[in-house]
């Protein structure tokens, strides 16, 4: 088989969302969102912006019909790779398909990876000096990410849903080059978590023991990334800023996580973990 890529650095979450001054509005105004660049193209208005020091790239389709019966969900993950053309080339080794061609980058078949279309790019979004595209402002900093009320610190992990554990964690170990973290089941949610270092990310996959919220997204939605979850500072203070704007957080998939409903998230799923 070929040998595992090597994910050096996360560039980006990918997400559908319904209308585009809705969800700019929602982010930055609920969440304290930068909005960093603005995308509009033939198919869908894009754009990317950072929550919490975490970049995402939101397409919003101009005809949302196609995407309506799924309704918003996550699309993929960009990870910064150091040779495009190799990893293309261990694809195709693979018998795995390209779903969308950029040349300097390509996103994976998601049919054929455990519902994440996976893409691959060379350059940094982060980095000033690889940015593909001109930012009008410099990305914020930690710290003032960390002023906000929610409190950010960070990116604590993403969890993506799937159906066959072991299968999807040797994809993750064999082709993307993770390293196993831990293994643990979470009665509360009914499932088990299996946690892999991928670049300076961590991925859990989790795979239902039985019926639950896991069992639940699976069956709505089969396999695919469910939710980012971001570290904070003080879990009591997040809860309260929360309150505070009449949005109630609720128990996350993990021990001591709270979660903001896809309700009230435009559709996606939010965690926040101290």
């Amino acid at each position: 088989m070929p040998e595992p890529l090597e994910c050096q650095h996360m560039n980006h979450l990918n997400a559908v969302v319904e209308d585009f001054d809705e969800s700019v509005d929602h982010f930055t105004g609920l969440l304290g969102a930068q909005f960093n660049f603005d995308m509009p193209g033939e198919h869908w208005h894009a754009y990317l912006m950072t929550i919490g020091g975490t970049m995402f790239q939101i397409f919003v389709p101009h005809q949302y019909i196609l995407h309506a019966r799924m309704g918003p969900y996550y699309v993929g993950i960009e990870y910064k790779i150091p040779d495009v053309g190799a990893a293309r080339d261990q694809l195709a080794e693979r018998g795995m398909r390209v779903v969308r061609e950029l040349d300097e980058a390509f996103h994976v078949h998601p049919a054929e990876a455990f519902g994440v279309s996976w893409e691959f790019y060379s350059r940094s979004f982060q980095d000033p000096s690889e940015a593909p595209v001109p930012y009008p402002e410099p990305i914020w900093s930690a710290e003032r990410f960390r002023e906000h009320p929610i409190g950010y610190t960070g990116l604590k992990r993403y969890s993506v849903a799937v159906a066959d554990l072991d299968a999807a964690t040797s994809f993750v170990e064999g082709f993307l080059g993770g390293e196993l973290l831990y293994r643990e089941d979470r009665p509360a949610s009914n499932a088990t978590a299996v946690g892999v270092t991928l670049g300076d990310t961590v991925v859990e996959l989790l795979s239902p023991l039985g019926p639950g919220a896991i069992e639940s997204f699976l069956a709505r939605y089969g396999d695919g990334i469910r939710s980012t979850v971001f570290s904070v500072a003080d879990l009591e203070a997040t809860r309260s800023y929360f309150a505070g704007r009449g949005v109630e957080l609720h128990d996350g998939d993990a021990p001591g996580s709270l979660a903001l409903a896809p309700a009230d998230n435009l559709g996606l799923l939010f965690e926040f973990s101290a």
